[in-house]
């Protein structure tokens, strides 16, 4: 974990990085971006939240197996 609070940038390449990732698995989560109301908060630090989004049963679905093939247990 970083010692610093996440910059916009910072969770910006995060949201890009995790889009790339489910993309490799074929799932994609439209809603899938960086939630600015948490970056724009007046108390520090800033929280620098992911928003998932919704999704539907199916992409759920294939990203609980897709992790369940990648998680170590």
């Amino acid at each position: 974990m970083p010692d610093h609070p996440p910059t916009a940038h910072d969770v910006t390449l995060c949201v890009e990085d995790l889009r790339t990732a489910l993309a490799l698995h074929g799932i994609t989560l439209p809603s899938l971006r960086v939630d600015l109301a948490s970056l724009a908060g007046t108390y520090p630090p800033s929280a620098g939240l992911v928003a998932l989004g919704n999704c539907n049963t199916a992409t759920a679905r294939a990203l609980a197996a897709a992790l369940r093939g990648t998680v170590a247990g």
